[in-house]
């Protein structure tokens, strides 16, 4: 899958060291993306709801999306931004 841009969310917990990126994809998020999301953390994937929803957590990250949407998005700490490359990386492996 392919990054076509990342961009700086609205909602920011910029007092708290978090920013939030919203990575927008040239596909929608299917089963096997967010399966192949999980070397980057504690991995959750609800698929039962209405509007399936994963989410992966790790130290210094946070990502969240739902199911047939074309982003999703990303919540890192401030110290720790050189984590979305990494992220963005294996994205573009999946």
């Amino acid at each position: 899958m392919k990054v076509l841009d990342k961009v700086e969310s609205r909602e920011r917990c910029a007092e708290a060291g978090w920013f939030a990126y919203d990575f927008l994809l040239d596909q929608e998020i299917d089963p096997e993306f967010i399966r192949g999301l999980k070397p980057l953390g504690s991995w959750v994937f609800l698929s039962m709801l209405a509007k399936p929803f994963f989410k992966v957590e790790s130290e210094h990250f946070m990502i969240k999306g739902l199911l047939g949407e074309k982003h999703f998005r990303v919540a890192v700490h401030h110290e720790y931004e050189e984590e979305l490359s990494r992220i963005e990386r294996l994205i573009e492996q999946i």
